[in-house]
């Protein structure tokens, strides 16, 4: 199979196509149709348990004594495996758990809980069940928890006493309690695993405790849902403050994982695949929990940072103990590495004969970072770009499908099943090279969400940016190629005198500079050009002092690199940029602050600290 024949044939024959991925899966009965134009659902006549198929086709098949879950905690010092046949019953039991606890198919459960074995128990707990999960990243405040609580209504709340974010403990019990106590409606029950770092007193914040209410149940067994019964809801940030439920279906998202691991990333049964991300994220769904455990695979579940704990050399010796194939992991675990290692060191002295390939989304991946990596590796390093909307990814290289290598800078290409467009602010398609939002046609394929959670409203509004089109609210380019440009949000795209400029082009021309480690460019207010820009930048040698010639040489890389138009009102030398936990730089917390406008740190902000340092820095520019 070639990538151009199999995208071909899944734009000219979906029917055929979906239906012949489907044999990939176990079903109790499968389905006769793959899309129903009506309901506008994926395998919607076929049953299936999508933990069956993650977990106990593997043990009925023979497969039970090969490794399964790999758990890797360099913050607690806990390392361990588990096999199918331990995972099954594993999870066997937690679903009995939530049995006692008086869940039942349909029901909702809310897990808040950190990156350790039992989190994953819990997700395939309820997709044995027929509950629909909904993973709360740990961590998150009361406040956020309790938005979550009121629009799911969980039966059940699973929770740890605490996480662990590098050094810091972070007790949960305190945080849990409050967000049940701002809640309109509150769970029936919530029971708490007690972790050694972090004892919680049950008893005052009345949970129940994880180990007696699981020694006490017996286990349960799968159960049969329909193709569209929801698997999970995941909540992803909304424009007006209320999240949106993202919801997933269970066939849709079980077939299109189970094709994308071999297809996209080269993946067979058998192999290890390490996503290095959290499950409170799409990325830890998709990638760390259900498609490697769908397609017989090995996954790690990594319960660290890539740099200090206890160094910048832990993702390597971790590939190399486990043998993983294939890494995915954020560009800014990249950076954050190189910063640390710059010469690579740690990476020269690992032994990563096989590593096939590292795969980056999340954010835009700098060109001077993939190459950097790529260089360091001697492995191909594969961009590719998708939401949490959609499940998985929607532009790649296909790795298992021999495609094409897209240029440095690009997300690749349309995987099978995904039709793009870019388009101008009136809806028509623009030429190659030009930037415009990035859409993509109806009906999206199998895996991608089929509503929100209780939001019609919201659902419809992704379509009707444009007609008969998913807006995925990203600017892009159309290279000549055929590969696309990820330029950022559309609202990343600034006006400068009437000129329409890619805050993302300009900071591949600031990433170019030898001094940047990362960097960020937003459009700031101006009075008399709209809109100019501002570039904030971490240094290689971050020694805190600015460095005056730094800036120069940046705003000469933007003028000859881009345009002397785009010559940035101030360039900012800052210790760290505000990011999320899961690596994505905040660039509205960066704007409102350049344009002292009022905002709020946001709760999935990493590090705090860096407001104040961003607002030091500005102050002192502003002197």
């Amino acid at each position: 199979m070639s990538y151009k024949s199999e995208y071909e044939r899944s734009l000219s024959s979906p029917e055929d196509f979906w239906l012949e991925a489907a044999q990939g899966i176990a079903w109790h009965s499968p389905p006769l149709k793959a899309y129903d134009p009506d309901s506008e659902r994926w395998f919607a006549d076929g049953t299936l348990n999508v933990c069956a198929n993650a977990v106990d086709r593997h043990v009925d098949e023979g497969r039970g004594d090969r490794p399964a879950l790999i758990y890797e905690s360099p913050v607690s010092g806990v390392s361990e495996s588990f096999t199918f046949a331990e995972l099954q019953d594993h999870v066997a039991r937690t679903a009995g758990m939530l049995r006692s606890a008086g869940v039942e198919l349909g029901d909702r459960v809310i897990i808040y809980m950190p990156m350790i074995p039992q989190t994953a128990f819990a997700m395939l707990a309820c997709a044995r069940i027929g509950a629909i999960h909904s993973v709360v990243f740990g961590g998150f405040s009361a406040a956020e928890l309790a938005k979550r609580i009121d629009d799911c209504q969980p039966r059940l709340v699973l929770t740890a006493s605490c996480g662990l974010e590098g050094a810091k403990v972070i007790p949960y019990g305190p945080i849990v309690s409050d967000a049940i106590a701002r809640s309109n409606h509150p769970p029936e029950t919530t029971i708490m695993l007690q972790r050694e770092q972090a004892q919680a007193d049950l008893e005052s914040h009345g949970f129940g405790d994880w180990h007696e209410c699981l020694s006490a149940a017996s286990a349960a067994d799968c159960v049969s849902v329909p193709g569209d019964h929801p698997l999970y809801v995941l909540y992803t940030s909304g424009t007006t403050g209320k999240p949106k439920g993202v919801v997933r279906d269970s066939a849709g998202y079980c077939v299109a994982l189970n094709w994308s691991m071999r297809n996209i990333y080269g993946i067979d049964q058998g192999d290890t695949f390490w996503a290095a991300s959290d499950v409170g994220w799409v990325v830890g769904h998709s990638y760390i929990v259900y498609g490697p455990l769908i397609a017989g695979c090995a996954t790690v579940l990594y319960e660290g940072k890539p740099i200090g704990t206890p160094d910048a050399g832990t993702f390597w010796r971790i590939i190399d103990q486990h043998k993983v194939r294939v890494l995915f992991t954020a560009p800014t675990a990249i950076r954050a590495i190189r910063g640390a290692d710059p010469d690579g060191s740690l990476i020269a002295s690992a032994h990563l004969e096989t590593l096939d390939a590292l795969f980056l989304a999340g954010e835009r991946a700098d060109p001077d970072t993939v190459r950097w990596i790529g260089e360091q590796l001697g492995k191909p390093v594969i961009d590719h770009w998708w939401q949490t909307e959609l499940g998985w990814p929607a532009l790649a290289s296909c790795l298992g499908l021999d495609a094409p290598p897209a240029p440095v800078g690009s997300a690749g290409h349309p995987v099978p099943g995904f039709r793009f467009e870019v388009l101008d602010s009136e809806g028509k398609p623009m030429q190659s090279g030009q930037t415009g939002s990035l859409v993509i046609a109806k009906p999206l394929p199998p895996g991608a969400m089929i509503g929100l959670w209780q939001n019609m409203t919201g659902f419809d509004a992704y379509f009707s940016v444009f007609e008969d089109t998913y807006a995925t609210g990203d600017a892009a380019m159309l290279d000549d190629d055929g590969s696309y440009v990820i330029l950022g949000r559309t609202d990343d795209i600034i006006n400068v005198a009437g000129h329409r400029l890619s805050t993302g082009a300009i900071e591949e021309a600031v990433a170019d500079c030898p001094q940047v480690n990362e960097c960020a460019v937003v459009g700031a207010r101006d009075e008399l050009k709209g809109q100019v820009p501002v570039v904030v930048f971490v240094s290689t040698t971050n020694n805190g002092a600015p460095d005056p010639s730094h800036i120069a040489q940046i705003t000469r890389a933007i003028r000859e690199g881009i345009s002397p138009i785009a010559s940035p009102k101030a360039v900012i030398e800052v210790p760290s940029l505000p990011k999320t936990r899961s690596g994505k730089i905040l660039r509205n917390l960066l704007r409102a602050l350049i344009d002292g406008d009022p905002f709020d740190t946001p709760q999935t902000i990493e590090n705090p600290d860096v407001v104040a340092q961003l607002e030091e820095a500005l102050a002192a520019l502003r002197n």
